[in-house]
């Protein structure tokens, strides 16, 4: 009799049990099937979905705040931050090319200016899923200088410099304030 069938037998049971025994397959739990098994994705698009998230945690949503008092300072506290501007400025100006070797650009040594240009507050109004509220604008613009420098690789490899390279970029900041009795939870007017 023949050896061979038998240890291709073997070999089968041992491939079963190896992929039973690795990864997530076959811990306790809650069972998913095919779905609990994990599927890489490229360092790219999880980059983009984590700047997705950022961008929205950080800058998509507009703020609450308290009321404004009388005695209060009623002028934006925050100006932009420079991770604000740099996202804006690469969404206003996106780098082009970015092949490695055959057209790169960078972006050096940055100073970054910011003007506050307006910051006033509108009179109170209803806002549907707030309540009676004011909505606070501070205008900024932001002055970018950098050196831009550009390494194209083919078909002539040549450098370009921009020292004197400027951006402008207008960033607005809006909130809004409460307006009167916030702790008061019932109607009081008859």
């Amino acid at each position: 009799m023949s050896k061979k069938p038998f240890i291709i037998g073997l070999n089968l049971l041992l491939a079963c049990m190896a992929l039973g025994s690795t990864g997530c397959i076959g811990v306790a739990g809650s069972n998913l099937g095919i779905l609990s098994i994990p599927i890489p994705i490229s360092p790219y698009l999880q980059d983009k979905k984590e700047d997705q998230f950022w961008i929205a945690e950080r800058y998509g949503t507009v703020p609450i705040l308290g009321p404004l008092t009388g005695d209060g300072p009623s002028v934006a506290l925050d100006p932009p931050s420079d991770d604000e501007v740099l996202r804006a400025m690469q969404r206003a100006r996106p780098i082009e090319g970015g092949l490695p070797l055959l057209n790169e650009t960078q972006w050096n040594e940055m100073r970054i200016v910011k003007e506050k240009i307006a910051d006033y507050v509108d009179p109170p109004r209803f806002i549907p899923t707030i309540g009676p509220a004011q909505l606070h604008h501070a205008h900024y613009k932001c002055t970018i200088y950098f050196q831009e420098t550009t390494h194209v690789g083919w078909p002539v490899p040549h450098t370009r410099r921009n020292e004197d390279a400027v951006e402008v970029i207008y960033i607005d900041h809006n909130h809004f304030h409460m307006v009167g009795n916030t702790d008061a939870g019932v109607n009081t007017n008859y």
